[in-house]
């Protein structure tokens, strides 16, 4: 399909530089495909469920994958940003650089703050080889815990560009940017749809018989890279790791068989349900990678409904809520979300999707 199908106009203002507080005072667009739109909050999710529906939610930890350093060893010591986005063994990450123009395979880059301490001196990474677009392989002087315990110390939460290119990151984003069920380190980027659960929504949503499972999916950077192809068919997704236990496949697989509907809290809970998933619709256990990129056509085999934010125009996101809803559908939606001032992006406001029929 055309990329430009998937375009729209955001005003800069209704951008969220900084989530709501209490976190489920956020506010709720409910678009069910055929029927009015809702104005809602995230505290009435439970109305809007019934006793048997199942979230699922990802519980990927976000790890300080933003670093600043150097280039040493040569004349000139220019700046250099890594953000890195696959860890390839106990030593080595895959990470997006910049400029990566100022590196060569052998540098030495030294990674460190000022003003910060680093119980481990500074991190030291050689460029072991170049790839496209800013990737590049750093092969890091430390190995394993010793590594990350390095890592957390010089790094910083990797906010996505479109809030950091307008405010600095501070010390509120470390807790900000995380959401309150996070324990599986490796994600550098927030399942961002789970930034709006709290204590009090779990609860109420438990009272009102509906399940709740984890998944794991780490959120890669490619989540925030644009689709620059004039077409879909040109568009390459970058690999995300994820796992989804038997225990819970089962508890899925059940609750569907009795009547009860699959919630995906998040576009990287529906990828990852969708990848584990059976033709027939039954989940499967699963630990892979994924690189699965859903567009208008696709046929839905596991998930029911979906709860997001509001996401980038020409985003794979978009596409994916548009493949779940309708893309007339979601471009209404989404009008009225920008008319009506919701707050879009990683700290925005939030949706919820039901699947259009088939």
């Amino acid at each position: 399909m055309r990329t430009d199908l998937f375009d729209f106009e955001l005003p800069e203002g209704n951008i969220a530089l900084r989530p709501v507080s209490p976190r489920d005072a956020a506010r709720m667009l409910v678009v069910k495909p055929g029927q009015p739109l809702t104005d809602s909050t995230v505290s009435e999710l439970p109305l809007f469920l019934q006793p048997g529906d199942q979230l699922v939610v990802n519980d990927t930890k976000v790890i300080p994958a933003q670093l600043t350093g150097r280039r040493i060893g040569r004349e000139t010591e220019p700046k250099i940003e890594a953000t890195l986005i696959k860890r390839l063994d106990g030593s080595r990450w895959q990470a997006l650089v910049k400029p990566a123009r100022k590196l060569a395979d052998g540098d030495v880059v030294r990674f460190g703050n000022e003003g910060r301490v680093c119980l481990l001196g500074n991190l030291d990474a050689e460029v072991e080889s170049k790839g496209e677009n800013g990737a590049v392989t750093l092969a890091f002087s430390f190995h394993g815990p010793i590594l990350d315990q390095a890592i957390a110390d010089v790094g910083a939460p990797p906010l996505p560009p479109y809030i950091a290119s307008r405010r600095t990151p501070d010390e509120r984003d470390t807790a900000d940017y995380q959401t309150m069920i996070a324990v599986s380190e490796g994600a550098v980027a927030a399942p961002t749809a789970g930034l709006h659960f709290t204590p009090a929504l779990e609860a109420a949503l438990r009272d009102r018989g509906i399940g709740l499972h984890r998944v794991t999916l780490h959120v890669g950077a490619g989540t925030f890279l644009p689709v620059k192809a004039d077409d879909t068919a040109g568009h390459k997704m970058h690999a995300e790791w994820g796992t989804v236990s038997g225990e819970t496949a089962a508890a899925l697989n059940d609750a569907r068989a009795k009547g009860g509907r699959v919630v995906a809290v998040g576009t990287t809970s529906l990828r990852l349900l969708e990848s584990a998933a059976a033709d027939d619709g039954t989940i499967q256990p699963f630990s892979d990678e994924t690189a699965i990129f859903i567009t208008p056509g696709y046929r839905f085999k596991a998930v029911d409904v979906l709860m997001t934010n509001f996401h980038l125009p020409r985003s794979t996101l978009f596409m994916l809520v548009s493949a779940f809803s309708g893309l007339e559908t979601m471009q209404n939606a989404y009008a009225h979300a920008i008319g009506a001032g919701y707050r879009f992006y990683s700290y925005g406001d939030a949706c919820l999707l039901f699947r259009q029929p088939t």
